[in-house]
């Protein structure tokens, strides 16, 4: 059973890209397109939330993530509440459930959940009211589909063609939940080649499954491609041998403008943000002509909008229903 969606197939919850085909994906997109222009009013809300409570329910913190939810969720005139969890009853003995059940005797309409265990959001959705919504937020290595989507919007705004496209992907993809929804999401959507570039110690063994390439070598790994997305060096990561320093990963993997020289000379370049300025990339090319990675923080609040507004409208009409 897919959680994700209702009897319709129409989205319910929004806990990861697998499971979710090319209509969804593509409905998200649309309706990020429809937000797009509210964040450039001179009044940047629309009543299409009025009236409705949404819990940014965060168990790790990203202050980027949350602050664009609380954005979106305000722009479509909803409530928010912020729950600090390392302050809260979770920390005193108090189980997820409890919490959970405590929020909903809140009256609240939509958890957005980001938490470092795998499978935690799907937990909160399995376990929620009909009427309640639950996005994921980001779950330990798993899934960041909200991210992921942005991405595929900023995307499609510079490259309409998903099926031309080389898309070539750099960092750590063993840890990172940010590149597997990526790679879900491109290849839904239909995505020419999908290329993923790191170390081998950074490369999961089951990454053939995913349907990429796989590059060892960042000249080979960007040649040629329209779009390349910096993963973050998470700093554990080189702390726990699987990387020798920051510095020998900038040398061979860092993306300056001198190695860009070899991708499409139209290519744009992401990164899911904050950036280790001279890890992943140089400044040069971090503020560079060819970057989106301030678009990708913009068009970020739109896509929350679209997918808080198509979960929340199902969910409600869910919730409706007699038992």
């Amino acid at each position: 059973m897919n959680l994700q969606v209702d009897e319709n197939g129409r989205l319910r919850h929004f806990l990861s890209i697998d499971g979710l085909n090319r209509d969804i994906l593509t409905d998200i997109l649309d309706t990020a397109e429809s937000f797009a222009g509210v964040t450039e009013q001179s009044i940047k809300k629309v009543p299409l939330l009025r009236g409705k409570t949404i819990v940014n329910l965060f168990f790790e913190p990203s202050t980027r993530t949350r602050t664009t939810f609380e954005l979106a969720a305000k722009r479509l005139s909803a409530d928010v509440l912020n729950i600090n969890v390392n302050a809260s009853a979770t920390t005193k003995g108090e189980t997820l459930l409890d919490t959970l059940r405590n929020l909903e005797a809140m009256h609240t309409d939509m958890f957005v959940v980001r938490h470092n265990d795998s499978g935690a959001a799907h937990f909160i959705a399995a376990h929620s009211q009909p009427h309640i919504s639950v996005i994921n937020a980001g779950d330990g290595r798993h899934a960041h589909p909200t991210q992921a989507m942005l991405d595929m919007f900023t995307i499609r705004r510079h490259k309409p063609d998903f099926k031309e496209l080389s898309v070539a992907i750099v960092g750590d993809i063993l840890h990172s939940r940010v590149a597997r929804s990526q790679i879900l999401a491109l290849n839904a959507l239909g995505a020419g080649e999908i290329r993923v570039v790191a170390p081998r110690t950074l490369i999961p063994a089951e990454i053939d499954s995913l349907g990429v390439q796989v590059h060892h070598h960042l000249a080979s790994g960007i040649r040629d491609a329209d779009v390349i997305i910096m993963l973050r060096l998470q700093n554990e990561r080189m702390q726990g041998a699987l990387l020798p320093s920051a510095h020998e990963y900038f040398q061979l993997y860092g993306l300056t403008e001198e190695r860009l020289q070899v991708a499409k000379t139209d290519a744009i370049i992401m990164h899911p943000g904050p950036i280790n300025r001279g890890v992943e990339m140089d400044s040069q090319v971090a503020d560079g002509a060819r970057s989106v990675i301030l678009q990708q923080v913009s068009y970020g609040i739109a896509v929350r909008m679209a997918v808080m507004t198509m979960a929340m409208s199902n969910a409600q009409q869910a919730g409706d229903q007699p038992s």
